[in-house]
C-alpha cells in the first residue's frame, strides 16, 4: 500500500511543480510517520523516500536505531522544552519552533553538544486559537533575538494550515507565509537568510507547492489513516 500511495503522491508533486514552473528538486517530501510501525517506514525507504517527520521526540528516539543510518529525521510536532536534550545528533531539522523560550533551550542543549540546530519558525498564519506558533506580526522581533544564538541556524518558516475540505481555502495562507519570508529576508537581519517553507499536508500539499513550499508533510496520503498499534 505504501509504495502505491507514494507513486501517486510523487505524481501529484511533479504535476504541481510543473504547474508552478518549479523544478522537482526544490521540494522535499517528508513522510509523516507518527504512530506508524517500522515496517511501513521500511516500505517507504524501499520506495525511495527516507525522510520522515515525527510529532514526538520519544518516537524518533525509539525508531532511530531500527532504521538505516542515512534516514533523515525531522521534528514536526509541538516540542516541549524538557525534550530538546534528546534531539542533538538525531534530527536534521526542527520545524516547530514556536517561542523564543524554546529557541533558548535549543541553543543551550545544542551548545553542550557543540552542534548547530537547523530550525524553522512556526507561524500561525491563519491565527487559529487552537494552534501553536508565532503570530505573523511577532515573527520579525523573535527572529532578531534568535538570530543572535550561535548554535541555531534559522532556515525558514513553517505553518500548519487549517483543516479544510477544499485545499483552495488554504492557498492564501501559503501565499502569506511565503510573503512573510520574502519580507523578512528583505530586512537583511544578520544571520537570517531563509530559504525553506514547510507547508502543506495530505489535503493541500499540491496547492502549497504551487505557492512555494520546499517541504511538504504527507502522512495519511502515504501511510493511510488507520492507526496501527
Amino acid at each position: 500500500m505504501v509504495k502505491e500511495n507514494l507513486v501517486k503522491v510523487e505524481e501529484n508533486i511533479q504535476k504541481a511543480c510543473q504547474k508552478a514552473g518549479r523544478d522537482r528538486s526544490e521540494v522535499t517530501l517528508i513522510a509523516v510517520s507518527k504512530t506508524k510501525p517500522i515496517e511501513m517506514m521500511e516500505e517507504s525507504i524501499e520506495a525511495g523516500v527516507n525522510t520522515f517527520g515525527e510529532n514526538k521526540v520519544q518516537e524518533i528516539v525509539k525508531k532511530h536505531p531500527d532504521l538505516p543510518e542515512d534516514t533523515h529525521w525531522h521534528m514536526i510536532g509541538h516540542l516541549q522544552r524538557n525534550k530538546v536534550k534528546n534531539l542533538p545528533g538525531l534530527v536534521e531539522m526542527i520545524h516547530s519552533v514556536d517561542s523564543v523560550r524554546l529557541a533558548k533551550e535549543i541553543q543551550k542543549e545544542y551548545a553542550k553538544n557543540d552542534e548547530v540546530a537547523n530550525i524553522l519558525i512556526e507561524v500561525n498564519v491563519a491565527k487559529e486559537e487552537s494552534k501553536f506558533g508565532f503570530m505573523p506580526e511577532e515573527v520579525e522581533n523573535a527572529l532578531r533575538e534568535i538570530a543572535t544564538f550561535p548554535n541555531i541556524s534559522v532556515k525558514g518558516l513553517m505553518t500548519i494550515a487549517p483543516y479544510v475540505d477544499d485545499p483552495e481555502k488554504n492557498r492564501q495562507h501559503f501565499v502569506n507565509l511565503r510573503k512573510l519570508l520574502v519580507d523578512i529576508n528583505g530586512k537583511n537581519i544578520d544571520n537570517i537568510n531563509m530559504r525553506e517553507l514547510s507547508m502543506g499536508m495530505t489535503g493541500d500539499y499540491e496547492v502549497a507547492i504551487e505557492e512555494g513550499a520546499t517541504f511538504v508533510r504527507v502522512g495519511t496520503g502515504i501511510f493511510g489513516s488507520r492507526e496501527y498499534h
